[in-house]
């Protein structure tokens, strides 16, 4: 396997530098928390039973819900996986990290003078694209300052493991010869991680094992409910003869299979007296649509991706997420709020309970204060832009490369098709599948979002090098 590159680039690439806090309950001599990121995989946010889905078996995940705070209307970071989940890690928001990481790759393919338009060039780039997060002040990395050990297991699209930052994963990267087989997207996605739940959860396992007595962080990202639809039969029984659709019965086994996998890990954790003093975060990559009278099961585009305003999309279910925070003793149970939050956002509040100094150049910020019901409210809209979105070309699975903004604010949610000349709003008290477009019935609201997003827009900017980093 070949070592991860490792490079600074001065004045811009530079970790930031964080120094470490302590807590009141640390300095009280309180344990520092374990921490459990708990990330779906193309789970829709309608479909738990906490969220109102009686048709969907989640007993799992609705107790998740019951034992903390739900974020009802949580957003994530991108329509997309990867970028959604690089924010998790170095709660940047996607157009940031990837404009860093463009200047970094910029600097290799100049010094090793790969032409960009070879097939060396090509699968080079998907490697530089993978090495880039190492050079990031990620999650783990931090954490590691208080004395944690961290386990990637699941989706992981950024090489090793360690490339992360973790001590222990599943995920140990690709070889030069792996681009050339049919799999190789699979090993891109995270090899030897993709095992995680849907065939064991046994390396989580062995990693608190080996590990116990020490403070721990867990990536736990199941590729779950994601395609492929393989449930084993004993999920997809409980729903062969309800009244729904084939690709909503295929589905929703799949969220089954998920729920399960995790009631597995919460048992083990009690079984090892771990489970009483771990900050457990849930959070999907992004949306899916699937309701029950729904049938994808003949359109794969629709059926792989989530029907038309799932993942992929610029609607609400593209990026909407239920965000749960569980803390036993420290976060009151049975706690739902419609405060907006972030998914970088996670990231940040994870660091204060650790008692490090949340980076400058995190977009995110600690929910810390609402968790303990000392404020309501952090942010007063959500946002973001795209730069995929669903293709018309059914060749085309990943996506044309597009202009695209969305913004929520209250009961709003606005879609700008920069690309396809496109400008929606929705009214989500009444219309939460994005249906009906009510633009023309409420300017006022659309030139007050639109402003907001036109200025987001020329904050950011516009780079080239996002089209690479796209997918």
């Amino acid at each position: 396997m070949r070592t991860t590159l490792f490079f600074t680039l001065a004045g811009a690439l530079l970790l930031s530098s964080c120094a470490n806090e302590t807590t009141p309950e640390q300095a009280a001599g309180e344990a520092l928390p374990n921490v459990i990121m708990l990330v779906g995989d193309d789970q829709g946010y309608p479909y738990f039973g906490f969220m109102g889905a009686d048709y969907v078996h989640t007993p799992n995940m609705d107790t998740l819900a019951a034992s903390g705070m739900l974020f009802t209307d949580g957003y994530v970071s991108d329509n997309h996986c990867r970028p959604s989940l690089q924010t998790l890690l170095n709660g940047m928001l996607p157009i940031d990290y990837y404009r860093a990481a463009g200047a970094q790759r910029d600097f290799i393919i100049a010094a090793q003078s790969i032409p960009e338009d070879s097939i060396a060039g090509f699968t080079r780039e998907f490697d530089l694209r993978a090495e880039h997060m190492a050079n990031f002040a990620t999650l783990p990395t931090l954490l590691k300052e208080k004395g944690y050990v961290s386990f990637q297991g699941g989706k992981w699209w950024e090489y090793t493991f360690e490339n992360g930052g973790f001590t222990h994963g599943m995920t140990k990267g690709w070889m030069e010869s792996d681009q050339k087989t049919k799999n190789w997207f699979l090993e891109h996605m995270g090899g030897d991680g993709m095992d995680l739940a849907r065939v064991t959860n046994q390396p989580a396992y062995d990693f608190l094992e080996e590990t116990k007595g020490q403070p721990f962080f867990m990536w736990f990202a199941p590729s779950l409910p994601h395609y492929p639809f393989d449930a084993p039969q004993q999920y997809y029984d409980l729903y062969k003869d309800e009244d729904m659709t084939e690709s909503a019965k295929q589905y929703y086994a799949n969220c089954t299979w998920f729920d399960d996998a995790w009631g597995q890990l919460v048992a083990h954790l009690k079984e090892k007296g771990l489970y009483e003093n771990t900050l457990i975060v849930y959070v999907n990559d992004n949306g899916w649509e699937q309701d029950p009278d729904q049938e994808f099961w003949d359109d794969p585009m629709r059926s792989h991706n989530g029907g038309d305003k799932g993942k992929g999309s610029i609607y609400d279910m593209s990026f909407r997420s239920p965000i749960i925070f569980s803390y036993p003793g420290k976060i009151a149970p049975n706690t739902t709020t419609t405060a907006l939050i972030h998914s970088a956002d996670l990231p940040a509040t994870i660091l204060d309970y650790a008692g490090v100094e949340v980076p400058s150049n995190f977009f995110g910020k600690s929910y810390r204060s609402i968790l303990e019901g000392n404020e309501k409210s952090l942010r007063s809209s959500v946002y973001g832009n795209v730069i995929t979105t669903r293709s018309d070309d059914p060749k085309n699975v990943m996506g044309d490369h597009v202009n695209g903004y969305w913004i929520r604010q209250g009961q709003w949610f606005l879609r700008w098709h920069e690309t396809k000349g496109e400008l929606e709003l929705f009214d989500l008290d009444v219309d939460l599948r994005n249906n009906n477009d009510v633009s023309a019935d409420h300017p006022e609201v659309v030139e007050r979002l639109w402003a907001e997003l036109k200025s987001y827009k020329a904050e950011k900017g516009e780079d080239w090098r996002l089209e690479m980093y796209g997918h």
